[in-house]
């Protein structure tokens, strides 16, 4: 199926992955220092702040997770926590009754499942409770470093925008993407999506007239196009 390249010109199959990669190669070179914005030590760490990190901002995340991580250092004092306790410190991310649920749910099963290690596949991470594919992926390309796609809001909105695809399925999105770019590529295109997202490409007013991948985008015109204007809503990092 044809898809619509920058200036609404019909592009082949061939000519999509061309761009997507081009695209992929320009957000590198503008983003070179692109990362996971939340803190962690090790793949517990990285588990248990990405579920905080649900309808949350990692900065908020990362100025719980030190409280949390001093208090439960270990998957078994995770599973055997006092969930009122656990619920005080994380209030402040939100939804904090569902997240201790999952926290403790998914070290129980930890402890179970795994003798007390956090597995290192999808099939098993997505077996936890709280854990999704989106999770899943965080974890694994970051702290395994197994490369996956990590489909947050900001991807999802992005990667429609590039005109890579019309789906709004996440696992469909990770699909498609994942066949445009190399898999050694996945995570930290992941990455420089997310940054782009929360720099430049804003949901409601993204900033097209300094945008550096304005050529490439079938979107340019989205959000203001001079660039004075669209330099006025440009948002400085870092977010953690």
């Amino acid at each position: 199926m044809a898809t619509k390249a920058a200036g609404g010109r019909q592009e082949t199959r061939l000519a999509l992955v061309r761009r997507a990669r081009k695209m992929n190669r320009v957000l590198a070179e503008t983003y070179p220092d692109a990362h996971c914005e939340l803190d962690f030590g090790n793949p517990l760490e990285l588990l248990v702040a990405t579920i905080l990190s649900a309808q949350c901002t990692d900065k908020r995340v990362n100025m719980v997770t030190p409280i949390l991580f001093a208090k439960y250092p270990t998957v078994e004092e995770y599973a055997s926590a006092d969930r009122s306790e656990m619920e005080e410190i994380i209030r402040s991310t939100g939804f904090f009754r569902a997240k201790t649920n999952s926290i403790i749910g998914m070290a129980q099963a930890i402890c179970e499942r795994y003798g007390g290690e956090v597995p290192g596949k999808l099939k098993d991470l997505v077996s936890l409770p709280g854990v999704g594919r989106k999770t899943a992926n965080v974890v694994l390309g970051n702290a395994f470093d197994v490369p996956g796609l990590t489909v947050d809001t900001h991807f999802q909105r992005l990667v429609r925008r590039f005109g890579w695809t019309e789906e709004t399925d996440p696992v469909k999105i990770e699909h498609v993407v994942g066949e445009l770019l190399p898999r050694r590529e996945w995570t930290i295109f992941s990455h420089r999506v997310i940054w782009h997202g929360r720099r430049i490409c804003h949901a409601r007013r993204p900033a097209c007239g300094v945008c550096p991948l304005a050529a490439l985008c079938p979107s340019y015109g989205a959000g203001p196009t001079d660039p004075g204007q669209a330099a006025k809503l440009v948002r400085s990092g870092p977010f953690s």
